[in-house]
């Protein structure tokens, strides 16, 4: 028998016991180096070749991802270790660095306990790298750090063992204020790293070998000694004598949770149902005898087994052919065809996953990302809150009609397995709009569309995803039914910070529908809303609030379900340029209504209350917001004009400039408008001299000298006359 199915026995006599069970993911910024050292880990336990560890990105089996030689999916594997006399079982997830799949980093952290931070040691900790970490951290993933690329140090900066030690101890330092910043109020000193207690690692990936002070205990090799490995070029030697897969995996098993520990603390996080709960005890002590509750973090589409969903069981056992709720099916079952483990690429079908692993199901109806699914009905897990938002968009149809049906299809598939994806189909104008993260994102997406599916598309010049505002205090503004029967009147101003920060954190959830009132007013005054704005939430949409701060009027309860319809309606489409409007409160300040219900129905309050919000928006001026990406740009010295002269030019920034050695950093805020092919533009510019990342930053305002010419442009985009309507034309209506 190989060492790969012996594996997979042991792995499969190991999933009944959570005390031995290891849920961890691998994060880091782009290129630090995560999908080689998950390499090594998989080669380590004897599920590949050790010596194309590091080169075969064996979780990198998309093509995709090794045509760009960077990570899209996060991908699932499971493996065995052993450790002081005992077998473990590891399900490792390796996600993506790059900030346009930032998605996949939060839906990966909703499944494991666990995390190894991967810092490269030459470029420290990077923007992105302060991404993960926040992510990890408020999933309560508790981590350890991984200092790759220890070689470069030796090998290309020339550093003796005395600067390497400053550089270490720099980037320690540097994740342990990322870590006392982000970090869950109890575990802010728990969750430091230091190497004294073996929580921090370096080593190369690429060439196998990693050392800690437990691994220089055992193996007796001292830092000195290593230092003369990589110096003189022996790092195959180094490798077989401390080898990393030991390394990393000793450390993991020794300081990272299991998951009956780390669900007491983790479930009141990611669940807000009843702890008390016969479901609620089940799943804080990670019970196998309980009802089943899993959550969904990703979804793969297989050519050939169809949708298959992969996600974390946090009680009771799951066992093919059981029948399961989903959350987003309603009351429906779905029938658990096949269960299996993964194993990279591989599935391993088995009969029967006890709480606490990584399981991966064929036959769930309407699954998606980020769904519930249980054997009794419960609350569904807190949704999974992205740190951006959709910022570019791309009108996509297919080449041959024939195709049109597919192509729907296709597009809820993608959807369905990346929720980062937004598909827009405008039944109007026939068009169909994928939004995603960035150019990169968006082009991965295509190539999946064309190439996985089979659908050859045609689609426009990416467009910019844009948001509408107020500028200030507008109304109360007149809007009349169409039968003159009612009448309301809305004022709007802009939201404060605070809120919107709540909205963002999901301490405010969206809608109308809200358990906890109370705590939810307290909040809002705490952030700096008036008390009796507070207390008259209503509804919230996006990034804006509805508030009716109306006494007594009568019929008003019978008819709000329709003004949240009307205030949902404008938040969707604002009145400047049917973009999504962000940060706006609406005020219901008075209403006049006919007293029979017939003449108070949809059709006559929805119109009345949209024309209301839209006239009062007109009177408090409408803004235009465009997206912006904070860019980080390491170059030398000699190409610091051409990077800051070609960041001008995109009516960029330029917010910090500082000297590490002998390079430059600079940090700019740029429109995403600006950015659309950014990257060869700068590589031409400084001969390809250059390391950059960029993140998502928010939203600021366009320039008012150009608002007026973005919003004909995309109001004739859309079909609409070029000029947005004004006050009057909402008061004659």
């Amino acid at each position: 028998m190989g060492r790969k199915e012996d594996n997979i026995q042991k792995a499969q006599s190991l999933i009944e016991n959570p005390e031995r069970i290891r849920n961890m993911g691998i994060a880091a910024h782009i290129d630090h180096g995560k999908t080689t050292l998950s390499d090594n880990l998989i080669a380590g336990a004897g599920m590949m070749s050790e010596d194309l560890a590091g080169k075969q990105l064996m979780l990198d089996y998309d093509e995709q991802e090794q045509a760009r030689g960077i990570t899209i999916n996060a991908a699932v594997a499971s493996m065995v270790h052993e450790f002081e006399g005992n077998s473990y079982l590891i399900n490792l997830i390796d996600t993506p660095g790059h900030v346009d799949f930032g998605g996949d980093v939060t839906r990966a952290m909703r499944a494991v306990d666990g995390v190894i931070i991967v810092v490269d040691s030459v470029e420290g900790v990077m923007p992105q790298t302060e991404t993960v970490i926040r992510q990890a951290l408020k999933e309560k993933v508790k981590p350890v750090l991984f200092i790759n690329k220890v070689d470069r140090l030796i090998n290309e900066l020339k550093l003796n063992a005395d600067e390497m030690q400053r550089r270490f101890a720099k980037i320690i330092t540097d994740v342990n204020r990322l870590l006392a910043k982000y970090s869950p109020p109890e575990f802010k000193q728990a969750w430091q790293v230091n190497v004294q207690e073996g929580k921090v690692a370096f080593g190369s990936a690429f060439n196998n070998w990693a050392t800690s002070v437990p691994a220089m205990n055992r193996t007796k090799i001292t830092f000195k000694e290593i230092y003369e490995y990589v110096r003189d070029g022996r790092q195959k030697e180094l490798a077989k004598k401390t080898p990393l897969h030991q390394t990393v995996l000793n450390m993991v098993i020794r300081h990272l949770p299991n998951p009956r520990e780390a669900q007491k603390y983790r479930i009141p996080q990611i669940w807000k149902g009843d702890i008390d709960s016969e479901i609620g005890k089940a799943m804080l002590n990670c019970d196998h005898d309980g009802p089943v509750s899993m959550m969904i973090t990703k979804m793969i589409i297989d050519p050939h087994a169809g949708e298959i969903a992969v996600g974390r069981v946090f009680s009771g056992r799951l066992r093919k052919g059981s029948e399961l709720y989903v959350s987003t099916a309603g009351s429906q079952k779905s029938k658990v065809q096949v269960l299996s483990m993964m194993v990279g690429p591989d599935r391993i079908p088995v009969e029967e996953i006890a709480a606490g692993n990584i399981a991966a199901i064929v036959g769930l109806k309407n699954a998606q990302a980020g769904a519930t699914v249980s054997s009794v009905q419960m609350e569904p897990f807190e949704p999974m809150v992205h740190y951006s938002e959709p910022v570019v968009t791309l009108a996509i149809e297919a080449k041959h009609t024939a195709d049109l049906p597919k192509l729907i299809d296709v597009l809820r598939n993608i959807s369905k397995a990346d929720p980062s994806i937004q598909v827009d189909i405008n039944q109007e104008t026939g068009e169909h709009l994928i939004s995603g993260m960035g150019e990169l994102h968006l082009e991965v997406t295509l190539y999946r569309i064309r190439n996985d599916y089979k659908v050859d598309v045609q689609t426009s010049e990416p467009i910019v995803v844009y948001r509408e505002t107020v500028d200030h205090r507008g109304g109360p503004f007149e809007g009349k039914s169409p039968n003159k029967h009612n009448r309301f009147y809305f004022v709007v101003e802009p939201l404060e910070q605070g809120v919107i920060d709540l909205i963002k954190d999901n301490k405010i959830p969206q809608g109308s529908k809200f358990k906890d009132k109370k705590s939810i007013v307290d909040l809002l005054q705490q952030a700096g809303m008036d008390r009796e704005q507070a207390r008259g939430l209503v509804a919230v949409e996006g990034m804006n609030v509805l508030v009716d701060v109306t006494k007594g009027i009568q019929y008003l309860d019978e008819t709000m379900e329709l003004l949240i319809e009307a205030f949902t309606e404008v938040m969707r489409r604002g009145p400047l340029a049917n973009e999504r409007v962000y940060g706006v409160k609406c005020l219901l300040v008075d209403a006049k209504l006919h007293e029979d219900s017939i003449h108070r129905g949809p059709a006559q309050v929805i119109p009345a209350g949209r024309n209301s919000i839209y006239g009062a928006m007109c009177q408090a001026k409408r803004v235009l917001l465009e997206p912006i990406q904070k860019v980080f740009i390491n170059c030398p010295m000699e190409v610091m004009g051409a990077v800051t002269n070609e960041i001008q030019q995109r009516r960029g920034v330029v917010e910090e400039m500082n000297q590490e050695g002998d390079e430059m950093v600079i940090v700019a805020r740029v429109p995403v408008a600006g950015m659309f092919g950014f990257a060869s533009a700068i590589r031409g510019a400084t001969g390809g001299k250059v390391l950059w990342s960029s993140e998502n930053y928010g939203y600021q305002r366009v320039p008012p000298e150009l608002q007026d010419e973005v919003v004909a442009k995309i109001r004739t985009r859309k079909g609409l006359k070029p000029e947005p309507y004004d006050e009057e034309y909402y008061a004659q209506l």
